[in-house]
């Protein structure tokens, strides 16, 4: 099963990792699977106004409008991560599995060592 569309470039976040040195991403998915299922390596990160953002990503956001908008409602600023080398797991990972450090799902994001 295909997780992301093919034509989904973009993770939107109002929210960025402090470190400078973070270069993939994990990809934890909530529903239906509840599992960590892939991971992409950042080849770039627009930081503007949503609406702007919206502008130049839309047409690879793998999201609607509305759900972009109400995403970042009262947002001034926003955060598109580019998607680059998609690996999406044959097999999803417990969180435990990937890395037992990490109990529960984060919010929003965690740094973490784990991986394969």
């Amino acid at each position: 099963m295909k997780l992301f569309l093919v034509k989904k470039k973009f993770e939107y976040r109002k929210q960025i990792f402090k470190r400078d040195d973070i270069s993939s991403v994990v990809v934890y998915a909530t529903k239906p699977f509840g599992k960590v299922v892939g991971e992409f390596d950042i080849e770039t990160i627009l930081i503007d106004n949503p609406d702007i953002i919206w502008t130049k990503t839309k047409d690879y956001s793998g999201i609607t409008y509305k759900y972009f908008k109400n995403y970042f409602k009262g947002k001034r600023t926003g955060f598109a991560i580019q998607i680059k080398n998609f690996k999406q797991y044959d097999m999803p990972l417990d969180l435990n599995e990937f890395d037992n450090k990490i109990k529960v799902a984060p919010q929003s994001f965690c740094y973490t060592e784990g991986g394969l």
